[in-house]
């Protein structure tokens, strides 16, 4: 991993993953979505609250995602739960002109790709004020429900938006997420939150060799970096 300002000069395509890196850990959206999952998982196999959040996390650890989870195991239909896991509020969210600052001065295209739904991403991409700045959203329905960093959605990704990956750079919260990028030659950028001191074990090793930089602040590493004639 690079400590200086890198050259992203040959970079036409920008891809950011959304929760957590869009916007920091503070804002506990993903604590809102965990609860949902939670009662969710709990209706659906009449079991405790504790023991609900036990099975989700069990699905998460080996399936990437619950709701992965409760389609391969329990054949369960993505609609409903995804629904009731993205009715959260968005008010901790805040309007972030820098990062809209950062992303207008980008050349070439800007495009989210989430686990989540893209009435999620909407909903936060207008929060943050950054809706106009990207020109497409890759969710969780557009993979086939098959979440990162399982290989086949990349690809799919990198298909459907005519996305060159040695002409890419991948925004990521979570090291493992960032494996198949940094496969296919996408520059590989960990975003890690201020207030997220401990990284988890499940979101993998910072120091791994396919994440090449890592900034506890997304606006001003993209504010900072090099693009030849373009900067």
């Amino acid at each position: 991993m690079s400590a200086q300002v890198p050259d992203f000069s040959h970079v036409n395509a920008w891809v950011f993953d959304l929760d957590n890196t869009l916007y920091p850990a503070s804002c506990r959206l993903f604590d809102q979505m965990h609860v949902r999952m939670g009662e969710y998982v709990m209706r659906h196999f009449n079991v405790a609250f504790d023991e609900a959040k036990r099975i989700q996390r069990d699905l998460f650890l080996r399936h990437g995602t619950t709701l992965r989870g409760l389609m391969v195991e329990h054949g369960h239909a993505p609609e409903d739960f995804l629904e009731r896991v993205h009715d959260i509020e968005y008010d901790s969210v805040p309007a972030n002109p820098a990062l809209v600052a950062a992303l207008e001065r980008l050349p070439g295209r800007k495009i989210v790709y989430t686990n989540g739904t893209t009435k999620h991403a909407r909903a936060v991409m207008e929060r943050l004020g950054v809706a106009d700045a990207f020109h497409g959203v890759f969710d969780i329905v557009d993979s086939d429900h098959i979440p990162k960093p399982a290989p086949e959605p990349y690809a799919k990704f990198l298909r459907e938006h005519g996305v060159d990956p040695v002409r890419a750079a991948f925004f990521e919260d979570i090291a493992n997420n960032l494996k198949v990028p940094h496969e296919l030659g996408m520059k590989t950028v960990l975003v890690v939150s201020e207030d997220d001191a401990d990284v988890k074990d499940w979101q993998g090793d910072p120091n791994s060799p396919w994440v090449q930089h890592v900034t506890r602040d997304l606006a001003r590493f993209l504010s900072e970096l090099k693009f030849g004639d373009h900067s």
